[in-house]
Order: structure tokens, then sequence, then C-alpha cells
């Protein structure tokens, strides 16, 4: 229907769905240093707002064939300013895949050392959060009031706290 440099509209029947182009994928990052988190805040255009995520970045996007371990050692530093010591995969997830095909792959940093400041590339403005894993969901619940979006790949770090304050009896 539409592509353009890193995104297609595409469809199949009557599903309409949104694609990456040349094989570009991602990688997110869950970087954890003495207990405290590593999040970054940038504002999201189709959101219309600042959104709070694990560092990520696209995989494949300058260099084809790139491995998804590279890409997330790169991003991380330049998103966040922290190096990883060793990089280990979890697997590859998707997206939302009721309307978009893109995958990522999910990935650990251990060992950190910070380098830089970080912020991104180009003008990306990324700002740096450290927060300590048992406060997660408030400093998520702050940036909310603030009016800031938070992308659905956090739930994982909250699945403890939303689970135990859930009206649903999810216990076996």
């Amino acid at each position: 229907m539409w592509e353009g440099r890193f995104i297609a509209a595409k469809r199949r029947g009557r599903w309409e769905y949104v694609g990456r182009t040349r094989g570009i994928r991602a990688a997110v990052i869950v970087a954890v240093d003495a207990g405290d988190v590593l999040l970054v805040e940038q504002y999201r255009v189709p959101l219309g707002r600042n959104c709070i995520e694990l560092p990520a970045g696209l995989v494949g996007d300058d260099r084809e064939g790139e491995p998804a371990e590279q890409a997330a050692r790169r991003e991380l530093e330049e998103e966040t300013g922290y190096r990883a010591g060793r990089i280990e995969t979890i697997g590859e997830f998707a997206s939302s895949p009721g309307m978009v095909s893109e995958t990522f792959t999910l990935l650990t940093a251990h060992d950190l050392e910070k380098v830089g400041e970080g912020g991104g590339v180009n003008g990306e403005g990324i700002i740096v959060h450290r927060v300590p894993l048992t406060e997660v969901g408030a400093f998520l619940d702050a940036k909310r009031r603030e009016g800031a979006a938070v992308d659905a790949k956090l739930l994982m770090l909250m699945a403890g706290s939303v689970l135990a304050t859930s009206p649903l009896n999810l216990s076996c």
C-alpha cells in the first residue's frame, strides 16, 4: 500500500498492518545494575508525548545482517551512557501482533560500566532514568501523572506487583 524508509503499510486480504522494511527489527535491553534498572524517556511522535521505555533500537537499519547483540551494545551505550560487559539473549517477541508484524529481540545487559552521558544521537533528546527495581511501579505511576506514556514492555518489571493487586485470583 505504502512504503517509507523504515516501515511499510501492507494488506493481506482484508487485514491491514504495518511492517518494517528491509528486514529491520528491534533490540530491547533490560539493563539492571546494583538493583537499579535503566529506563529511557523520549518524545514519541505517534503518541504526541514522552514515553518511558527500556533502552532499544533498530537492528540492521545501517548494516544488513547486524547481530541483535551488537545492536543492543551500541544502543545501550548511545541511549544510556552505559557499556555492557556481557549481553544475553532472552528471546524473540512480537510487539503488537494485531497491527504490526515487527518482532524484537529481548536481551539482558550485565556487568555495566558508565562510560558517557547517554541521551541518544542526532537530537533524540533521551532522558536516562536509573530506577530501583523495588520502585518501578511508583516511578511509572508518577510519570503517568505527569502525562508520559509507558511502553507495555515495562509490565514485565511490574508483573509481581500488578498480579498481587489484581482483582483476579491467579493463584495456582
